[in-house]
């Protein structure tokens, strides 16, 4: 069996600095590489500089921007990522949409699964978007708090995975008719739970990583039959990279694409919504809403580790340090730096111009401040 592809897609928003690769051909910031590097080591990964992504994953991104400039809609726009973690569509939403809309939009990155939670926190403050909220609700929750709210919803929902047998032993074992019957009915079930919450003329861009017509054509037929939608028809433009037209979406096949198993397909809805009003993301209970502030700890101002990783992030706003790698991956490790140049305070550690956090000088070493939980675990 060939093996899976390596890629990673890069942040417009801080630097464009990343591995070098080939281009992925429906992503503009897609890179495919000719071997897997040690990301871990990398510190550009930790600074947010770029997503280590599946390059068939990105064509829901693609699907994205192109009903997007569809939509024409410049300001104010409003987008669910329904179920989100660990962030990889999330990040491509948020760059897609600050290219198109500067930060006058709304992301609500929602995972409902708590225990997933965690790496789609961290992975959306590596990226540094002040406009995405983080929430973890079911969509049931968010269909009846903000009925006709998005204008666009981006269902990656749960599927049987058999995009991913390639790559993964246990989408293999966990494999049946059964578990393919039980995945499309929750499927329905989820879009039906969250369809109040899209406006009329809203889209409802819908995915998986599976290949069975049951949980993806016929799925997106029957949310525009039973739900009130008209189909949108697929692309056709990327045949010759190996991306399969079928009745209602497209189909990215492992082993015909450079990555692993997609389908995506859309919906524009057609039955009615209720009317605006005024609405309140804070009803959702958010996990994360924009970049945390600094916190007052005694006679101490401390900065929010997150501060110096956003894309907003005002570099004269502390002393900056610029460090070699070797350093930097100590930082990384969470180590004890020694700092006899930089002033005594806080500081922000540098690599190759990118803020990876904060430490605070005392002198004699400096206490720091990168999260526990994002440290390298890995010898340094």
């Amino acid at each position: 069996m060939e093996e899976a592809s390596v890629s990673i897609r890069l942040n417009p928003f801080k630097g464009l600095d990343g591995p070098e690769g080939s281009p992925v051909p429906w992503s503009p910031f897609g890179r495919i590489l000719d071997s897997r590097p040690q990301f871990t080591l990398d510190p550009r990964l930790h600074a947010g500089c770029y997503y280590v992504q599946d390059s068939s994953a990105m064509f829901v991104g693609h699907v994205f921007r192109r009903e997007l400039e569809r939509l024409g809609v410049r300001e104010g726009l409003r987008v669910l990522d329904l179920c989100a973690s660990p962030g990889g569509k999330t990040t491509d939403l948020a760059a897609s949409l600050r290219q198109a809309c500067g930060g006058s939009f709304t992301l609500v990155s929602n995972e409902v699964m708590k225990n997933r939670t965690g790496a789609l926190l961290d992975n959306v403050a590596l990226w540094g978007d002040p406009a995405v909220t983080v929430t973890s609700v079911d969509p049931a929750v968010i269909g009846r708090t903000l009925p006709g709210y998005f204008d666009i919803i981006v269902a990656d929902v749960p599927c049987s995975g058999e995009g991913m047998f390639r790559k993964d032993a246990r989408a293999r074992e966990e494999w049946s008719p059964a578990v393919v019957e039980l995945c499309a009915a929750r499927q329905k079930r989820i879009l039906a739970d969250v369809w109040p919450a899209l406006r009329e003329g809203g889209v409802l861009v819908y995915s998986t990583c599976t290949y069975e017509e049951s949980e993806n054509d016929a799925n997106l037929r029957w949310a525009a039959g039973e739900l009130g939608g008209e189909l949108m028809p697929p692309e056709e433009e990327f045949g010759r990279w190996g991306v399969r037209v079928t009745d209602c979406g497209n189909l990215l096949k492992a082993g015909e694409v450079p990555g692993e198993g997609q389908w995506a397909g859309t919906l524009v809805k057609t039955s009615p919504a209720p009317g605006m009003r005024r609405y309140d993301l804070q009803a959702l209970r958010p996990l994360r809403s924009g970049i945390p502030g600094p916190v007052q700890k005694g006679s101490d101002l401390v900065p929010h580790p997150d501060m110096a990783l956003s894309i907003e992030f005002a570099k004269d706003a502390y002393p900056c340090v610029e460090v070699d790698l070797q350093t930097a991956l100590h930082f990384l490790h969470r180590d004890a730096l020694v700092l006899p140049d930089a002033p005594r305070g806080y500081n922000v550690i540098m690599y190759n111009g990118h803020p990876l956090g904060f430490v605070k000088n005392l002198g004699n070493r400096c206490n720091n401040l990168h999260p526990l939980g994002r440290r390298i675990l890995m010898d340094v």
